[in-house]
């Protein structure tokens, strides 16, 4: 029987492709990237843990010309420990690298560097000093994490900005413990908080963060709030109903959609007919009747019984 990841679908809009990219994120992604931009900062791009590409899609829009991408996961390869295998069999059976391709081509012309395999493979792969923007979200295991967030601090450059994903969540500690640990001890300093992501910098984040709360305050479908912890200026950032940047239809957007498996369903073959009500019990005086005398003075019996029935009232 073919799988639904053995076929992949092919997405028709960004918001088709299966993983978890908020839309506040998608936001401060573009706004950072923007900033970027318009700094004329260049440098490459890394993704570690794609999943089915939604956030390695969007990311690959913001590429310049002499640019490199790389992404980085697993996939369907042999994780490096037991702990890693448990958690990509749980949470990412389905995902495959062809899923992942499918997924990007539908929106690029061409695919990113990609790197299979355990983000131990990241130091080797990407150049130091080379990438403006870091996107974590790979393993949610502390000691996965803690290595992720080194190579991400030696890929960047000195003012690159790192993302880390599920710094909050309730499932993932890991990466709770690994990315505070590195604000307390390892040099990385906090530009803002979204309800899911963490984004810092190993450069100065205060005039980043003086243009973010520039940018928000006058908007009404963001909750700011700013709060100090341990010599850090944190600001944390909530949407009230934002909204997607806009972003281009895949090249499929054109294509009939998919028939859902409902209306692939054949029609019920119809009911039987109700099976008729048993009829009544002959007496054991009646089956001796029909048994013993003629059957001429058995019709005689009935009928006279029958003449005689009092009529209904």
């Amino acid at each position: 029987m073919t799988t639904t990841h053995d076929t992949p679908l092919r997405p028709r809009r960004l918001d088709d492709v299966p993983g978890w990219f908020p839309v506040l994120d998608q936001v401060l992604f573009d706004w950072f990237l923007d900033r970027q931009d318009a700094a004329e900062v260049r440098g490459d791009l890394l993704e570690v843990g794609v999943y089915m590409g939604k956030s390695a899609i969007f990311l690959g829009r913001r590429l310049h010309e002499g640019d490199r991408y790389t992404v980085c996961d697993l996939f369907e390869g042999d994780a490096p420990d037991d702990a890693n295998r448990a958690e990509s069999t749980k949470s990412y059976g389905a995902l495959t690298r062809r899923a992942f391709e499918t997924n990007y081509l539908s929106f690029h012309t061409e695919l990113p560097r990609v790197v299979q395999g355990p983000s131990s493979l990241v130091p080797a792969e990407v150049e130091p000093g080379s990438c403006r923007f870091v996107h974590i979200d790979g393993s949610h295991l502390y000691e996965h994490v803690y290595d992720d967030i080194g190579a991400a601090r030696d890929v960047l450059l000195p003012d690159g900005i790192v993302v880390l994903d599920d710094f909050r969540s309730e499932h993932t500690p890991g990466v709770s413990v690994a990315a505070w640990e590195a604000v307390l001890s390892r040099g990385l300093r906090p530009i803002c908080l979204s309800t899911q992501k963490l984004y810092g910098t190993w450069g100065d984040p205060e005039p980043v963060q003086d243009e973010l709360l520039t940018a928000v305050r006058d908007r009404d479908d963001c909750r700011l709030s700013v709060q100090h912890a341990a010599g850090h200026r944190l600001v944390r950032l909530k949407s009230q109903g934002m909204r997607a940047p806009d972003f281009p239809l895949s090249r499929h957007a054109d294509e009939p959609a998919p028939v859902p498996a409902a209306a692939r369903t054949p029609a019920k073959a119809p009911a039987p007919p109700a099976p008729r009500p048993p009829r009544p019990r002959r007496s054991r005086a009646r089956r001796l009747a029909v048994d013993l005398l003629p059957p001429i003075l058995t019709r005689a019996i009935v009928n006279a019984r029958g003449n005689g029935r009092p009529e209904a009232r």
